[in-house]
């Protein structure tokens, strides 16, 4: 097993970038250049799975002897995919729609190593929403919260008092699924950097 202490994070997001830096490992942000395209002919999960490798297929040539991550995140109702809200209108349009309802997230990510593809996984978390009212839901777009984050919501941020109750992996609804990816290392022959203990 190789000690892994650093990896390039091909994505813009600061839920990724904190919560891989949560497992002690040195993160190298490089945004993909890659254009996430709604297409209306993929299931949501399919989107998900498709955006991910995509955003890799755009990146992995750059790096070629690191260990590189992508990901994302699509909110999934009654099979519609809820991306990133065009604009304030488009965000109370899926909040609206999400209200009182369950749907599903699902999370994507594709793992490279050495300029080969080492993992390609998705994992999906069920989350439902309290009935909301008109109120509620503009009190919400006028934080700015919901602006970058696919389905109009951040479940770590204010968001989180939109929901009723989850079913699944919370980390996959903020924006990555940090067990799945921890096992996703251990079977490419990855270890994860050793904790460090606290002052005394």
């Amino acid at each position: 097993m190789t000690p892994l202490a650093r990896i390039v994070l091909a994505s813009a997001s600061p839920r990724r970038l904190e919560l891989l830096r949560s497992l002690g490992i040195e993160v190298i942000v490089a945004p993909a250049p890659f254009a996430e395209d709604d297409d209306a002919d993929l299931a949501p999960i399919e989107m998900a799975r498709r955006h991910a490798r995509g955003k890799m297929a755009a990146v992995v040539r750059s790096f070629p002897d690191e260990v590189v991550v992508t990901a994302d995140t699509v909110v999934d109702l009654d099979g519609r995919a809820f991306n990133k809200p065009r604009d304030a209108t488009d965000a109370v349009r899926m909040l609206r729609a999400l209200s009182g309802r369950t749907h599903r997230v699902h999370t994507a990510f594709v793992l490279a190593a050495e300029g080969r593809i080492v993992a390609d996984d998705c994992e999906t978390t069920a989350v439902r929403f309290h009935t909301l009212d008109d109120d509620e839901i503009a009190a919400y777009v006028a934080t700015g919260e919901p602006m970058d984050k696919a389905g109009a919501y951040g479940i770590q941020g204010r968001g989180a008092l939109l929901v009723e109750r989850i079913e699944g992996d919370f980390y996959t609804v903020m924006g990555f699924p940090l067990a799945r990816f921890a096992r996703a290392l251990r079977h490419a022959g990855y270890t994860l950097p050793e904790a460090r203990s606290g002052a005394a």
